[in-house]
């Protein structure tokens, strides 16, 4: 397998700011980049020239500049030379992983998945071995690996505990370093599709941003000042105890009434089974409820009318620019948008403004290219922004 570290590595503090920034907001002129980073024209001077050298950063024309003036031009806008290094990013999921590469700036250029027939650790880094050795064939300079996985994750390596993969202290990163000779960095599924948007997607350049996720579970992402605020308690039942409707539904996965008994694909499935006797997938349930069918349209309401005031509780205490609804169960949008609308509005004050609603509709590679841009933070920035 081709392993290996990128040349450009490792960056000194001044550097990686460079690198970071031109990465995220780029191509930039060194008179922007100097003035958003405060550094006088020498320093810049100083801290770009290794990053062009080693092939990290070049300079790009202007568009529309003629040929004969590029060529003359003393300054020219620099930017990442994004195909330089490819990184994997992996989504593990109770039954599959989902594999991508991408290149610097994330842009998805592979995909390879493989089932996962076995929660065995060593047999599950087996297979992501695997799988990094069948995606270097084509792409052959890989700086690192994202792996993301559901549960609590402790110092970027070991997941100390996994409800989907019945894991406890299972130290995933040395698991695979040892098998792929590649720097590996391990994450809440969540927490690095949070960075991914932060710095690429739909919080890019904002300073208050909230990713909210339904589908197997509930999941919850806070940006502040720019940078994902890290929780200790991070995927360990947020929407388990954050109760909706105290008379709700009870499910066999939460409190009664509470955002997982009411919003998760398991428990809308769980309700339906239980009124009707009929054991229905989601996308069964959703086509049903459009069609007008009772017991399904009384559940999927009931889930609208939950996101809709979970969604306005958020905006009401976080104040933020933007809300970004991701995950597999966002279809409930297609079917319901109109109720969780009107419920977001009736639980906020009348004159305040519009919550900022940004609906993605994503499968387990956007989770996988999440888990790659922390490879990405942690291989330029040193570690990742939380």
């Amino acid at each position: 397998m081709t392993t290996g570290a990128a040349s450009w590595l490792p960056l000194s503090a001044g550097e990686r700011s460079v690198a970071i920034e031109v990465l995220v907001n780029g191509p930039l002129s060194r008179t922007e980049l100097a003035r958003r980073l405060a550094l006088s024209a020498g320093s810049l001077t100083r801290l770009t020239k290794p990053l062009i050298e080693s092939g990290l950063l070049r300079e790009v024309a202007e568009p529309g500049t003629p040929a004969e003036v590029r060529q003359g031009r003393p300054s020219q806008p620099l930017d990442v030379v994004a195909e330089s290094w490819s990184f994997v990013g992996f989504k593990v999921t109770d039954d599959m992983v989902y594999g991508v590469v991408t290149t610097l700036r994330s842009d998805v250029v592979a995909r390879h998945d493989r089932p996962l027939t076995t929660h065995d650790p060593a047999e599950v880094a087996d297979l992501l071995a695997q799988m990094t050795a069948e995606l270097s064939r084509a792409h052959p300079h890989l700086a690192g690996i994202g792996i993301g996985v559901g549960g609590l994750v402790e110092d970027r390596a070991v997941v100390g505990e996994s409800p989907f993969l019945h894991w406890r202290d299972v130290p995933l990163a040395e698991l695979v370093e040892e098998r792929t000779g590649l720097p590996v960095v391990v994450e809440n599924d969540v927490a690095a599709l949070v960075e991914a948007e932060t710095w690429f997607g739909a919080g890019r350049g904002l300073d208050r941003f909230i990713v909210l996720t339904i589908g197997a579970g509930i999941g919850y992402g806070l940006v502040l000042g720019g940078k994902r605020v890290p929780c200790a308690e991070e995927d360990r039942g947020f929407g388990r105890h954050w109760i909706i409707d105290p008379n709700g539904p009870l499910t066999p996965d939460g409190q009664r009434g509470s955002a997982v008994s009411l919003l998760t694909i398991s428990s809308i499935r769980y309700q339906v089974r239980a009124a009707t006797g009929h054991d229905r997938t989601y996308e069964e349930i959703l086509a049903l409820a459009a069609a007008g069918e009772p017991m399904p349209a009384r559940v999927v309401d009931e889930a609208a009318r939950a996101l809709g005031t979970l969604v306005a509780q958020i905006a009401n205490f976080a104040m933020p620019q933007k809300i970004l609804l991701a995950g597999e169960g966002v279809g409930l949008m297609d079917v319901a948008g109109d109720t969780v609308r009107a419920t977001i509005a009736a639980h906020r004050h009348p004159m305040a403004a519009p919550v900022p609603l940004e609906t993605k509709v994503s499968d387990f590679h956007d989770w996988a290219r999440g888990a790659a841009v922390l490879a990405i933070q942690v291989l330029v920035l040193g570690a990742a922004e939380g």
